[in-house]
C-alpha cells in the first residue's frame, strides 16, 4: 500500500510554493515513523487480548477495571487503554457505572 505525501518548499523571499506528490510505501514509513504506525497495531492487539480474557473467564464478572491499571498492565498509553475500553463498552463486555467505575459484564 502506498500513501501520498505532500512536500512543500517555501521560497525565502516570496510566497512561492512547489507541490510535489510522491508515493511512499508502508515499509519505508515504518522505518521512519515506527511509533505512529505501531499505535494502531498495539490497540488492535490489546483489544483482542482483553476481549479473549473476558470471554474465556480470566477476568471474572464484576471485576473492577481502571484506565491506569489496564495501561500499566499491558504497557500502553492511557489513551490507548481508553480507546479499547470504549470499544468493549460498545460490545457490552464492560459496564460503566457513574461515580463508581468500570466493571466486567
Amino acid at each position: 500500500m502506498f500513501r501520498k505525501v505532500c512536500l512543500k518548499k517555501h521560497a525565502r523571499f516570496g510566497k512561492e510554493r512547489i507541490m510535489a506528490f510522491k508515493k511512499i510505501s508502508d515499509e519505508v514509513l515504518k522505518e521512519i515513523f515506527p511509533k505512529k504506525l505501531n499505535r494502531h497495531q498495539e490497540s488492535e492487539r490489546l483489544y483482542s487480548q482483553l476481549k479473549q480474557m473476558i470471554l474465556s473467564g480470566k477476568l471474572k464478572k464484576g471485576k473492577r477495571l481502571t484506565y491506569n491499571g489496564i495501561a500499566q498492565e499491558f504497557n500502553v498509553s492511557r489513551g490507548i487503554a481508553h480507546k479499547i475500553i470504549s470499544q468493549l463498552k460498545k460490545e457490552r463486555l464492560i459496564i460503566s457505572k457513574d461515580k463508581v467505575g468500570l466493571f466486567i459484564a
